[in-house]
């Protein structure tokens, strides 16, 4: 049932409905007003509401509005479907008032006809009249399937409500997963829901403040980004502005009297600046419409906290309207010819379209005052689709054939299911969920964005947490591409990291997951990927692979969270003493591999002199060395590029002269990077002793953001077999570096 609506009762002093056009309009004069179809009277159309005598063939005067507006985008539309909905709907909802005073079935009207002025087809108008008659009367689903077809049926029931009898507390959260599963199938389901929920904010005014605030917030969270992702503009704005009226009322107070303010002014900056454009394309011989949109109320009051004064340009953008998207271009070659252009402002969403459907050219002109006018410049299309969005697509689900032989694009109700019909199959769908490798929408149907949301929301061990998590992802309102090294490409939100991309990419399989190359280089499973980037994700052989827990501080989308914490809920935390990422890879009681060791085969300038090879670089042959006398008769041998050479002669420490000798075995320590999996320091130590190598010391450092640091200290019977066994180490899966040690710490010996 609607948040407004009552059964049989009493009602009390109507109030005045919190609409966006008189919020607008209060205080504002005619030349500042939005453009557009009257508001319709409630009470008026409440009594017209009430179905009298009519013959069966005529519309009821009550829908003559919705049957304009409809006909208005689909002159040759049958409205027989709408005139049979209307009847059941006013017959069963006859009775029931709003709590505002109106007869209920003035809700379904005023929801119908803002979808029929948006474009929406006749099965979206037709369910939209009867979305509230299974949920609050008398009439059966199955009714609704035997009088209008499958299709009505399924957008009726993807937009009934669960019963809180049912569902307790969680009534709300399981809702809208059901309507988010059904909105998958046919985005027409959300469509109905936005205009519902628009309907029912205008409205609010008669509802307890406490009421108003929590409808408010859950709108602001969830259907506000909602409408964003489905590019429907002209519901998102006034939705936003409705919520600010309630979450924010000094603020709202204070944006309106900034708004009231400046249509009261004598001079008009922006309609100055379009009178120039006009002349300029004009005079260019290129057939456009350039009309004032002025900014809604959120927007004005970011704008204002953005830029600080407003100016007059400030309130509103140019809109240029052509026939051909080759004129968007022609617009804005003159406009920054003939004008001053504000090139940071330049935006190209034609050659690139955001992931809502949404094309334009944004630009920006500046007079010599100092006003600068916003330009936004489309194809009337691009601001059909602009407004609207999905309900701009018609049928979206109709076969191209049958959109060319019914001429508005619709299909006559009830011809079969609606993720039956005219939709690609799943092993037909795009794989990079839901655009192709151009960068253009697949199917815009079902958007990368919601593939992912319904791919997480099954995982979701509980309502509260697939509510948590709902709002926090609809909270990421820009989306990245990235593309994968087989070609295909990846939708992420924006901040998303490796960790996302490889469960974007490969579910829970990415457990598996030991590293990724990010425009060819290697990086982190933490690296925080950016738009346009290559990636290429590193994935283990070991089928017990594991995730590691510290993964969860750079998992950024639902997906890789909810599964990350599932793993974690079946496998509890390790004792102290043992990490997941390489289980036998802890630091053991080893020598210091920093110590100067004894160097038999280095020979020093001075007689008597014992040797050690330092441990902060290791040397051994061919390795050029240098010398440096210590305590007790001791010379330390350093590789000359050792850190701690340069030190010591800055000093003021004499060098003393070493050369290698005959013996040719000698030791070294060797650092191994790698990304942490299970058995790798198995596989290392067996790479180290197939090459005839023998392990003086091992230590290996805890994980950090999955890399493992190993430390070696290693006998070589000859100075030779370095390379082959550096070579050797490197070749072990995950490892991505081998280098010979460097320990400044340890180079004061």
């Amino acid at each position: 049932m609607s948040a407004e609506a009552t059964n049989p009762a009493t009602p009390g002093p109507a109030m005045p409905s919190p609409k966006l056009s008189a919020s607008l309009e209060q205080g504002v004069p005619p030349s500042h007003r939005r453009k557009g179809r009257p508001r319709i009277d409630l009470r008026r159309l409440g009594r017209a509401a009430l179905l009298g005598p009519a013959a069966r063939d005529r519309l009821p005067d009550a829908i003559g509005h919705v049957a304009e507006a409809h006909r208005a985008h689909h002159p040759d539309a049958d409205l027989e479907p709408l005139r049979r909905a209307y009847v059941l709907a006013e017959s069963s909802h006859r009775g029931q008032m709003r709590k505002s005073g109106e007869p209920y079935i003035t809700h379904p009207l005023a929801v119908t006809l803002i979808l029929a002025e948006l474009g929406a087809e006749t099965t979206t108008l037709t369910a939209s009249l009867l979305h509230d008659t299974v949920e609050d009367t008398e009439v059966t689903l199955d009714q609704v399937r035997e009088e209008f077809g499958e299709e009505v049926c399924y957008l009726v029931d993807g937009v009934t409500k669960l019963e809180k009898v049912d569902y307790g507390a969680a009534a709300e959260p399981e809702t809208f997963r059901k309507m988010l599963v059904a909105t998958g199938n046919d985005v027409r389901v959300m469509s109905i829901k936005l205009a519902d929920r628009l309907h029912n904010m205008r409205t609010l005014g008669v509802m307890r403040p406490e009421k108003q605030a929590r409808i408010a917030k859950v709108t602001r969270d969830v259907l506000i980004p909602l409408a964003e992702r489905l590019g429907v503009q002209a519901l998102k704005t006034e939705l936003e502005d409705l919520v600010f009226a309630i979450l924010h009322p000094e603020e709202y107070e204070h944006t309106r009297e900034l708004i009231a303010d400046n249509a009261a002014r004598d001079d008009d900056p922006l309609a100055e600046i379009a009178e120039e454009v006009r002349t300029v394309l004009r005079d260019a011989g290129i057939q456009a419409e350039v009309l004032i949109r002025p900014r809604h109320f959120v927007s004005v009051h970011r704008v204002s906290r953005k830029r600080g004064p407003m100016r007059g340009a400030d309130f509103g953008r140019l809109l240029v309207l052509v026939n051909e998207d080759a004129d968007c271009y022609g617009v804005l070659g003159e406009l920054h010819t003939c004008l001053t252009p504000v090139v940071s402002e330049f935006k190209d969403f034609i050659a690139v379209p955001k992931f809502n459907l949404y094309q334009s050219l944004h630009t920006a002109v500046a007079r010599g005052d100092g006003e600068v006018a916003e330009v936004l410049i489309r194809t009337h299309q691009m601001h059909k689709v602009a407004e609207a969005g999905v309900i701009a697509l018609g049928n979206p689900y109709a076969p191209p054939s049958e959109e060319q032989a019914d001429g508005d694009g619709e299909r006559p109700s009830g011809s079969g299911r609606p993720s039956d019909i005219g939709r690609p199959s799943d092993g037909a769908r795009s794989s990079d969920g839901g655009r192709s490798f151009d960068g253009e929408r697949a199917d815009p149907t079902r958007p990368g964005w919601l593939s992912r949301l319904l791919d997480w929301q099954e995982a979701a061990p509980d309502p509260d947490t697939f509510w948590s998590t709902l709002r926090e992802d609809l909270a990421q309102d820009r989306e990245i591409t990235v593309f994968r090294a087989d070609g295909g490409s990846l939708g992420l939100p924006e901040g998303a990291s490796c960790v996302d991309a490889a469960y974007a990419q490969y579910g829970e399989d990415a457990h598996a997951c030991i590293g990724a190359r990010v425009n060819g280089r290697l990086a982190t499973l933490s690296t925080v990927l950016k738009d346009g980037d290559t990636v290429q994700l590193l994935m283990g052989q070991d089928p017990a692979s594991e995730p590691s827990r510290e993964w969860l501080e750079h998992a950024h989308t639902p997906a890789a969270r909810i599964a990350i914490q599932r793993w974690m809920a079946a496998h509890p935390a390790p004792s102290d003493t043992e990490t997941p990422e390489a289980p036998a890879a802890t630091p053991r009681p080893a020598p210091d591999a920093r110590a100067a060791r004894p160097a038999a085969n280095a020979v020093v300038d001075q007689p008597g002199a014992s040797v050690r090879l330092a441990g902060c670089c290791t040397p051994v042959p061919p390795d050029e060395v240098t010398g440096f006398a210590v305590r007790g008769g001791v010379v330390t041998v350093h590789r000359v590029e050792c850190a701690g050479v340069a030190r010591m002669k800055g000093t003021g420490r004499a060098e003393v002269g070493v050369r290698w000798g005959d013996t040719t075995e000698c030791r070294v320590t060797l650092v191994a990077e790698s990304f942490g999996r299970p058995h790798l320091l198995a596989d290392l130590t067996e790479a180290i002793a197939l090459e005839g190598v023998a392990i003086v010391s091992a230590t290996v450092e805890p994980p950090s953001q999955q890399r493992v640091r190993h430390t070696y200290t290693l006998q070589l019977p000859d100075a030779a077999h370095l390379p082959g066994l550096m070579r050797a180490m490197r070749n072990v899966p995950g490892v991505y570096d081998v280098s010979r040690a460097q320990h400044p710490a340890a180079a004061a010996q």
